[in-house]
Order: structure tokens, then sequence, then C-alpha cells
């Protein structure tokens, strides 16, 4: 091929037959009916489709009816929130144009992009596409964006022999280059390849519901049975035992769990957009409530993105500059004859660069690189102008450096030690300042120049002299330190995984409150290699930086982390950053700067790119397990005072008549208990949410033991002693079958003391560690709502004639009623004097 004519259609043909189409492979997409149909089959679900089927055979019509309405809404709006979680493939063929121009046997032409050939001849210009890899072969002043690929959002140039990616853009200028992969062989399509192979792990919240779901399938089950073969010895029919057996097993199934958790997630994630945290997936909430590790970048979440030079070296010492990002009025302190230099300096550097800073309004803002606005804004500092270059030769990552001839004078800017080659000679005072203000975090551009009587800047590039050291700061964005200190706080640790040089990250960590005395800086292309290694290298509690660290990088530390039991939250901006974003358990992408891909491949996406928005979220995702806790306790001690009736009936041999039955059991969890579970599901977060590292379980120990043998039995107790109350002092004794209408009025003091205890109980269970008396009622009045709606039911369904006859239980007898009330205060200090009693406990452990 000739580079000036391009492939002939032979050479076209053969490349085609043996490379394919330029075209990504379409991976095989998820049916939105699938997803759906994901929301109608996990554990809890089947569950309930159980129960519904259970229902159906025991006669009891509306109550199937009810549970599979509840189960098709909570699956519709669990569908709606998540449906549009993968597609990050789909993005990635965006990326690519329709057609791209080539040049074809001597004729420039416009050809679909995915009939490119390796060795096709490609032309650019400003507001193309990239269509597949490039290599440049001749360029005029070209400029790409990147920011698709790499997630860096200011234009990069680039010159011959430079690889251009797929999928970037090409902001101004001309080139020719020859495509080097199509298809398969492109970095896009590895990207893509990698983000397959990631596999996003089953949330903590699922793990642990399905771990409740197969308790609650146990006991339901098996208390069933053994009631159901308890009847059959008590004499009754093998149909009428069956019966009772079903209805006791979907008696005792938490109907209301499944819909109070997603919306109380869903009250999560509402509360995370208003914190410019938007969450795509309804269990990332939980999730990030779980997360014991934050892998992070640096510039813009971090650091706000936003250069200023605080700095500048000259050969007659060091001039400090005091300004306000661009603005151009700042304090130049320094050597009179050092400060008389700056100027000079400045506008020397300004020809080698083309971004501005540009007044806004009331406000300076960078027009292009914030790094050359940050030069600029310089200048204007100085009293100087920008004036227009000649001959300029823009920055490369080979050489590091960028250079401008203006009249007989070259002008340079790059990294100190590319700039320092080309000089004739470097003073060690100079390079002490370098090692100074490098360590300090800040980021070092050196200037130089020379005299010059060529016609490009390029040939004079040697043989200068030193002019000066810019020390550049991006400051760290306010709120980030205290938010790092939260964190540590929470026992949660931290990473920054950065692109810069190990001595340049470890500064600003250090700056912004990441890396501690004890803290690792690792450098990435000396990460181990054996993932067990790399997390016990990372895996620190005293912050960690890993520098130079790659994409890939990020996808093996997410793996290892995980490997080593962590739950780990990894930010990132950048195409090449989604296969990481998916290997997380809770993927964060930037939503004012990041890509489309990340954003997509993300579980969560940052409005604002601020490190400090991450630690809100964790602490809202806090709030809402601590809500998960509080609404489950709530429905299991309700489920230990229904099932006490059927175990003293069954332990009596029947001579203790059912003190409720099925449908009032029902009429407890669908009706009753639905609304203060879902207001205790929208308690706020409290300070204490972030205090000390999180229960690694939803349901544990101490939830457990609190429901089962504190509120549950307290509630079991004053309901059966309120109703053998009643009956005794209508003349009952035991073995014999009471009166219908006293067995009625007997059942609505039970019930009416298992609804009082659950109104009690919903302020008890709005924290765990302090009493009714010391929460304040005006934290969340959605309690206090939810509470008079129950104890409104209550009364419709003991007063109305129609529902009491349904449920089987009427209005109680003032003695009945005096016995049902005491529930509240029983409730309210028995609750009280176990945390009493667990914070005793915890201060000897303390002490």
């Amino acid at each position: 091929m000739s580079t000036m004519t391009g492939l002939s259609p032979g050479e076209v043909s053969e490349r085609m037959r043996r490379f394919g189409p330029n075209v990504v492979a379409r991976r095989a997409k998820v049916p939105p009916w699938r997803l759906f149909l994901h929301q109608l089959t996990h554990l809890l679900a089947v569950l309930l489709w159980v129960a519904a089927g259970l229902a159906l055979l025991a006669g009891t019509v509306p109550l199937a009816i009810a549970i599979v309405v509840i189960v098709v809404l909570n699956a519709t709006f669990a569908f709606a929130q998540e449906f549009r979680a993968d597609r990050s493939a789909e993005r990635l063929r965006d990326l690519l144009p329709a057609s791209t121009r080539v040049i074809r046997g001597g004729v420039e032409c416009e050809i679909p992009a995915a009939d490119l050939v390796p060795q096709d001849l490609v032309v650019l210009s400003a507001g193309d596409r990239v269509a597949a890899d490039l290599e440049v072969i001749d360029a005029d002043d070209l400029e790409l964006d990147e920011s698709m690929v790499t997630g860096e959002s200011m234009p990069v140039p680039r010159v011959a022999g430079d690889a251009l990616l797929g999928g970037t853009f090409v902001v101004q200028g001309e080139a020719r280059a020859v495509v080097a992969s199509t298809g398969a062989q492109t970095a896009l399509a590895a990207i893509d390849r990698l983000s397959a192979s990631a596999t996003r792990p089953p949330s903590p919240l699922t793990l642990q519901l399905n771990r409740v779901v197969r308790v609650v399938a146990l006991i339901a089950g098996a208390t069933g049975v053994l009631l159901g073969a308890a009847a059959l010895v008590l004499g009754l029919p093998v149909t009428d035992a069956f019966i009772f057996a079903v209805g006791v097993a979907v008696a005792l199934v938490p109907e209301g769990l499944l819909p109070t958790v997603t919306l109380s997630l869903a009250r999560g994630a509402e509360q995370m957009a208003e914190s410019n945290a938007l969450v795509r997936r309804l269990d990332a909430v939980e999730t990030l409530g779980a997360t014991t590790f934050i892998c992070t970048d640096k510039t813009g979440t971090l650091t706000q993105n936003r250069m200023n030079v605080v700095s500048v070296v000259t050969v007659q010492g060091t001039v400090d500059i005091a300004g306000d990002g661009y603005d151009p009025v700042a304090s130049v302190i320094g050597p009179p004859e050092a400060t008389d230099l700056v100027g000079g300096i400045a506008a020397a550097a300004l020809r080698c660069v083309t971004g501005r800073a540009v007044a806004q309004g009331t406000q300076w803002v960078a027009q292009g690189d914030p790094l050359d606005a940050a030069i600029h804004a310089l200048v204007l500092r100085t009293g100087g102008a920008a004036e227009p270059a000649g001959d300029r030769t823009p920055y490369t990552a080979d050489r590091m450096i960028s250079s401008s001839l203006d009249g007989a004078i070259v002008s340079v800017l790059g990294a100190p030690e590319s700039v320092f080659s080309r000089c004739e000679s470097v003073s060690q005072e100079m390079r002490d300042e370098l090692g100074r203000l490098s360590g300090e975090g800040l980021r070092i551009l050196a200037v130089a120049s020379r005299e010059w009587d060529g016609a490009m800047a390029a040939e004079g590039e040697h043989g200068l002299a030193l002019r000066g050291l810019l020390a550049i700061q991006d400051p760290p964005r306010p709120g980030v330190e205290a938010a790092l200190h939260t964190c540590r706080e929470a026992g949660i640790r931290i990473a920054m995984l950065t692109g810069d040089h190990p001595r340049t990250a470890a500064a600003i960590a250090r700056q912004v409150g990441l890396l501690g005395p004890r803290g690792v800086v690792l450098d990435g292309p000396s990460l181990p290699a054996d993932d067990t290694a790399l997390a016990d290298a990372i895996d620190h509690d005293d912050g960690v930086v890993v520098a130079r660290a790659t994409p890939a990088d990020k996808f093996r530390i997410a793996r290892a982390l995980r490997g080593h039991g962590h739950v780990v939250a990894m930010t990132g901006d950048g195409v090449n950053d989604a296969p990481a974003l998916r290997e997380a358990d809770v993927g964060i992408a930037m939503g004012a700067n990041g890509s489309d891909v990340a954003r997509e491949a993300a579980d969560a996406v940052l409005l604002d790119d601020h490190f400090a928005t991450i630690v809100v979220a964790i602490a809202l995702g806090r709030a809402t397990v601590q809500n998960v806790r509080r609404f489950l306790t709530y429905h299991l001690t309700d489920n230990v005072a229904e099932l006490a009736p059927f175990a003293v009936w069954a332990l009596s041999g029947g001579a203790v008549p059912l003190a409720i039955g099925v449908l009032q059991v029902l009429a407890l969890d669908i009706a009753s208990d639905m609304l203060p579970a879902l207001a205790l599901g929208a308690e706020p977060a409290r300070a204490e949410a972030m205090s000390g590292r999180r229960r690694r379980g939803v349901v544990d120990r101490p939830l457990l033991l609190r429901a089962f043998l504190v509120l549950g039995p307290t509630e079991a107790v004053i309901a059966m002693s309120g109703f053998l109350v009643v009956l005794i002092a209508g003349g009952w004794s035991l073995g014999e079958l009471p009166d219908a209408a006293l067995l009625s009025a007997a059942s609505g003091t039970a019930f009416a003391a298992i609804v009082l205890g659950q109104a009690a109980n919903a302020y008890a269970c709005r924290s765990a560690r302090r009493p009714v008396w010391r929460v304040p009622l005006r934290g969340n009045p959605l309690v206090t709502y939810a509470v008079l709606a129950q104890l409104v039911l209550l009364l419709i369904f003991l007063a109305v004639p129609f529902m009491a006859e349904l449920l089987g239980g009427t209005w109680p007898p003032p003695l009945g009623w005096g016995i049902a009330l005491t529930a509240v205060p029983a409730i309210v200090g028995v609750d009280g004097l176990a945390k009493h009693l667990a914070r005793r406990r915890a201060a000897r452990g303390a002490g």
C-alpha cells in the first residue's frame, strides 16, 4: 500500500475476508421480560407465590388474590427502577461513527465505518469521530477529545506516530492515519470483553433476605405441619386439619416484608438523589451502606480540577502567588529582583499553550485546559496580556513538552525532566526547589527559552536557558478531609488510584487527609501479580495510594479486595473504567465529567463528582439498612405474638381454645402492621449511622434476641392473659368449649392487645439503643400518623359487625380493654429495661 494512494480494491477484499467487519461484537441483551421475570422469581417472591397457592388450597381466595397483587405490584415497581441497568455494551457501540472518509486507490471517498480494514488510509478533520484504532501518518494542529475512552476531559494534541483510539473525537486540526486494528482487535472491543467478564456480585441485602426467607419458610412450614398433626390427634377431620395447617403456615409468612423492603430502598434512593448521588439499582442503596473499602480517583473527586499557579521559581529566588482560582487579581510576594522576572516567565509559558481564563458573569473560568487557564491567569496577575503565538509545537506524551516560536525566540514549557535535558545547564538551587515543591504535592512545569533564527519552534528545542519553574496546585475539594475522617470513624478503608507519579500522589493524599503516618504508597507497574498478595498490600487501615494505576489495575484491585472479604465501592469516569465499575460491589461513576459508558456500567452516579457525596450516600445507605432492621424487628415481634396462641392450643391438647384465628393473623400482617412498618422504613438518618464499622448482617443475634425473647414474648403474654382472663371472668373452665359470644369477645381482646402492643412497638423500634422517651416524636411524624391509622383499623375490625364476624373477634368487655391497654406500657417498659441492660453490658465490655 502507498501511504499516498491507500489500499486497492483487491487489498480491501482480502483484508475484509481475513479480519471481518469493523464492528464491536454484539453481546446477547437480556430482554425486558426476563428482567421483569426476575423480580417475580427471587426467593422472597417465590415464598409469597407458594403462600398464595396454599391460600387457594385452603379456600381463602381473597387472601390469595391479595398476595398476588402485592408480588406483581412490587415487581413492577422494582423493574421500572432498574430497567436501564445493563446497557454499557450499547453505549460502546454508540461511540463508533456510521461512516468515515478514506483514500482508496488514490481517491478520497466516504464508506460505512463497518467496512474499514487494517491498513486503510483514513482522513480526519475537526468534528470527526475516530472509527477504529489508528496510527497518525501526518497531522496539522491535531487535537482529540479522548474523554469518552480515558475519562480525561481536556483535548490532547496528537502528532505523527501517535496512536488514536476508536471512539475518540477530533476537536481541531486535520490528519491522515492508517488503520491499525478493527472490530474485535480494537481497544473498545477489549474493554467490552473485560466488562463482560466482570461479574456483579449479589448485594449483602439480597443474601441476608434470602437467609431470612429460608428461616421463615422453615418455621412456617414446620409450624403448619406440627399444628396440623395436633389437629388430627384432637379429632379434626383430615380435610379440616389440612386447611388449618395451611392457614397457619400462610399466616406466618410475612406478606408485608417484600413491599416494605422495596419501598424503604426506594426512599433511600430518593434521599441519595437529593444529595447528588443517583442510584440506578435499588439494592445498591444497601450495598453502599455495607461498603467497607472505597477505591477513589483523585482529579475532580478529591481535588477541584481547578488549577492555580501558587509559586514561581526564578533564577533570583522563589515568588509566591496568592490568588483565587482563575481570578486575575492576586498578591505577588517575593524578592523584587525575582518578582520582576515572573511576568516574562509567565508570558513565555503562555505562548506554548492554547487554553485561556475567561470572565463568565462575575466568575473567571477555564476555557480549554485548566492548566493552560492557570498560566493565562498568572499572566493577567502580573499585568500581561495574551499575545498570538507564532509557530507552536503541541505537547505530546513522548516529548512531554510544548514549544512556540515568536519572532526570534523559542519558548519551551513542559515536565522538568524533559526541559532540563534540553537546557545547557541547570543550577542545584533549581533542582532543590523542584524536589521541595514536588514533595508538597504541587505539579511542576519548567519554562526555558533561547534565541533562534530558524523557521520552526521544534528545531530550536535544544541548547535552552532555563528561566524558571511553575508550581501549580489543584486544591482539595472542600469537605473532603472531613469526609475521609468520617470514613475512618465508620471503619471504611480508602485507596486513591491515580495515574500520577508516586511522590506527587502521596503528597496530595497527605494534603487531603487520605494518607496517614503509616499509610502505604504503591506503584502500579510493581503491583503483585497474585490477587491475594495484591489484597494484602492494599488492605491497610491508614490509607493507600496506588500511583500510575491503569484501568486494568483497578479491575484487579476490585476483584482482589472482594476476595479479601470487603464490600468494595469503585469510582471511575472513562470507558475503560467500565470493567472495574462492574467488578466492584458498587460502581460509582462521575455524572458531571464521566462518560456514558461508565455511567451505564455503574450502580450509582455522582451528579457533582465529589468524594464527600460518596460518604453522604454511604451514610444514607447505612440509615436505610437500619430502617430495614427496624421493620424486621417490628415484623418478627408480631410473628411471635401471632404464633403464641397456636402453640398454647397445641401444647394444651386443645384444652385452651385458639385465641386468634388465621384471618386475624392475616389482618395483622397485611392491614394493621403495614403502615407502621413503612413509616419505620422512612426513619431519618442519625449521626450514629457512621460511628463504628457497620454490622455485616441485616439480621443478627441482637435483632433476633430482641424480637424473640424481649418484645415478642411481652406481646404474647399480654394477649394470652387478656384472652384467658376474659374467658375465666365469663365462667369458662379449662377443657370446656366456651360460648361463641364469649370466645369472640376474648379473641377480640387478644387481637386488641397485639395491635396496641405493636403500636407501642413501632415507637420502640425507632431506636435500637435509646428508650421510647428519649427518641423525639418529631423526628419521624410518619410513625405517629401510621399508628393512628392502625388504631382506626383496630376499631373498624372490632366494631363493624361485618368485619368482626369475618375475622372472628368482637368488641372486648371493659376488663378486656383494661388488660389490652397494658400492652403499651409493658412494651415500652420492657424495651427500655432491655436497652438499659444492653448499655451496661457494653460499658462493662468497653471498660
